[in-house]
C-alpha cells in the first residue's frame, strides 16, 4: 500500500432506476483499487476515446443491462494489453464491437444462469453466496484453455458448477458484482484476490495478523485488562485498544436509575492499566468521546459502548438494527467537536492524544468521516458510505453501503484504513446474528489465505475469559498469520 504507484481508472453504469448501484458499486471497487496506487471513478458514458492511456489499468462495473457505453471504450479496451477487470453485464457489448474476441481471448459469454448459488470455490478454499442473490451469473464458456482459464468456481444448490469467472491474459471476467450481501466468509474476499491478480500480479505472498482490544472505556476492569494485556505481551503478540475516554449512562440503566458520567481522569486505576498496556506492546486509539448518544436509546440503552455515538439507530419488530441516518446536529463541526472533546479527557488523564480513530460500531455520516479525514491519518474500522458520496453532491443516506477490507486501503476520503475483517467473539446471539466463537474467527482467517497479501484482523472484549484471546490468537498464528502491530499497515 505505501509505495504502491497503479494508476487504475474505475468505470460505473449511471444510467436508469438503479444507478445509485452503480455508483456505490464503484466506491467499493475504487477502496479496494486503492491498494494498489490512486484511482480515477466516473461513468462509463462519459469516457472519451484514448483516456485509458492516462492510466495503468481500467475495472469496469456493469451493473445496468444494456448501459450505453461508448464505442470508444469498447475499443480501447478491446485493444489495450493494460489490465483489464470487466464485472457482470454488457460483455455482449464488447464481443459485438470484436467478432474475434472468442478467438483471441479463447472464451465468450453464454447466458445468464439464475440457479441459486450458495458457494464459490476458489484457491481450494470454499466461500460462501447469499441464496437471497437472485441477480445470477453470467456463463462463460472457454473454447481454448490454453488462452483462458476458470477464475474459481460458482456451486450450484444441487452440486454442479459453472465458471465464476474467467482470466484470459490481460482480461478479466467475472460472471456477477460480488457486492450483494458482504460477509466475512464471502466470495467479496476472493474477489480481493482476483483483484490483485489483475492490478499487482508480482504481489508476493504475505499475512499478517491483528488483534485490537475493544471497548474499553473509565467504566473498564482494570483487572481484565492486566490479565489480557499480559497474555499478549507474553506471547509477544502487539496490539491496539480502543478507548473511549467518557463513560455516560444517563438512565441509570446500569445503576440503578441513577445517572452516571465520569472521564477517564476520575479512574486512575483504569489510566494506569492503559499506559501498562503502551508499555507492554499497546497502541491506543480514539474510539469516539462516549460511544453513546444523548440520553436515548439509540439503539439500546443510551450507554457508552453499547450504543452508537455519531449515528442514529433502533430495534425493529423483528430484532434487528436499523440504521437511520445521521443524528439531528450533524456536521463536520459537530464531530469535530465530539473528537476534540476526546483529545481533551486523553489529556486530562495523561495520556498523549491518539493518531487513529475508530468510529464507535463503524457508524459515522459523510461529514463526521470529513471530520475524521481532516484530523486523523488512520482510521482503524470498516467503512459505511452514503448514495452520492463519491461523486459528490446530494447525498442519500437511506442508501447505505458499508464495507470491510482484507488488506490496507486508503478510502473515499482519503484516509489510511487498517482492516478490521473477521470481526469479533460473541459467545451469544444478538439481534438475528449467531454466536461467533473462536474456531469461526480461524475458519474465517482460513479463508482469507486465499488474498495473497491479505489480513487476519478480529477484536476482542477484555470482559471475555482471555482463554477465548488465546485460542483465537493461537488458532490464526497456525493458519499461517504473523502478529504486526497497526503501525506496520
Amino acid at each position: 500500500m505505501p509505495g504502491a504507484t497503479g494508476r487504475t481508472l474505475v468505470l460505473y453504469d449511471s444510467t436508469g432506476p438503479y444507478a445509485f448501484l452503480g455508483e456505490q458499486y464503484a466506491l467499493v471497487t475504487a477502496n479496494l483499487s486503492s491498494h494498489f496506487g490512486d484511482w480515477t471513478a466516473q461513468p462509463a458514458v462519459d469516457y472519451a476515446a484514448g483516456e485509458l492511456a492516462s492510466f495503468s489499468a481500467v475495472v469496469y462495473v456493469g451493473s445496468t443491462y444494456d448501459e450505453p457505453l461508448p464505442v470508444a471504450l469498447l475499443d480501447d479496451v478491446d485493444a489495450t494489453t493494460k489490465p483489464v477487470v470487466w464485472m457482470y453485464d454488457n460483455i455482449w457489448q464488447l464481443t459485438a464491437r470484436d467478432p474475434n474476441f472468442a478467438g483471441t481471448h479463447g472464451f465468450t459469454w453464454t447466458s445468464f444462469d439464475f440457479a441459486s448459488v450458495s458457494k464459490v470455490n476458489y484457491k481450494g478454499q470454499s466461500f460462501t453466496r447469499d441464496p437471497q442473490n437472485g441477480a445470477g451469473i453470467m456463463g462463460t464458456s472457454i473454447s481454448d484453455p490454453t488462452k483462458a482459464v476458470s477464475v474459481g468456481d460458482a456451486v450450484r444448490d444441487d452440486g454442479t458448477t459453472l465458471p465464476w469467472g474467467v482470466k484470459a491474459g490481460n482480461f478479466t471476467y467475472l460472471g456477477e458484482i460480488p457486492y450483494a450481501y458482504m460477509t466475512m466468509d464471502d466470495r467479496y474476499v476472493a474477489f480481493a484476490d482476483v483483484l490483485m491478480s489483475a492490478l499487482a500480479p508480482t504481489t508476493v505472498e504475505r499475512h499478517r495478523a491483528l488483534v485490537r482490544i475493544e471497548d474499553v472505556g473509565p467504566d473498564a476492569d482494570p483487572t481484565q485488562l492486566r490479565a489480557t494485556t499480559n497474555y499478549l505481551y507474553s506471547k509477544g503478540i502487539p496490539f491496539t485498544v480502543a478507548v473511549y475516554p467518557r463513560y455516560r449512562d444517563p438512565n441509570g440503566t446500569y445503576s440503578n436509575g441513577v445517572a452516571e458520567d465520569y472521564p477517564l481522569a476520575q479512574r486512575p486505576q483504569v489510566v494506569t492499566e492503559l499506559k501498562y498496556m503502551q508499555s507492554h506492546g499497546g497502541t491506543l486509539l480514539m474510539h469516539g468521546y462516549t460511544h453513546q448518544y444523548s440520553n436515548v436509546a439509540n439503539p439500546y440503552n443510551g450507554v457508552s459502548a453499547d450504543d452508537f455515538e455519531f449515528y442514529r439507530a433502533h430495534i425493529d419488530a423483528a430484532n434487528n438494527v436499523v440504521y437511520d441516518g445521521p443524528v439531528a446536529e450533524d456536521s463536520q463541526s459537530w464531530a469535530q467537536g465530539r473528537i476534540d472533546a476526546s483529545f481533551a479527557a486523553f489529556t486530562a488523564a495523561g495520556l498523549a492524544k491518539p493518531t487513529i480513530f475508530e468510529f464507535p460500531h463503524y457508524a459515522g455520516s459523510d461529514p463526521d468521516n470529513r471530520a475524521v479525514a481532516a484530523t486523523f491519518p488512520v482510521r482503524y474500522d470498516r467503512g459505511l458510505y452514503p448514495s452520492g458520496a463519491l461523486r459528490g453532491g446530494t447525498l442519500d443516506n437511506t442508501r447505505i453501503i458499508g464495507q470491510f477490507f482484507p488488506y490496507t486501503v486508503r478510502d473515499i476520503y482519503g484516509v489510511l484504513v487498517v482492516p478490521e475483517n473477521l470481526g469479533n467473539i460473541e459467545l451469544l446471539p444478538f439481534n438475528n446474528h449467531p454466536p461467533r466463537l473462536p474456531a469461526d474467527i480461524i475458519a474465517s482467517a482460513q479463508r482469507n489465505t486465499v488474498v495473497r497479501d491479505g489480513v487476519a484482523s478480529f477484536f476482542f472484549h477484555p470482559y471475555l475469559d482471555v482463554s477465548y484471546l488465546q485460542t483465537t490468537v493461537e488458532g490464526i498464528q497456525a493458519a499461517g498469520y504473523t502478529f504486526v502491530p497497526a503501525s506496520a499497515m
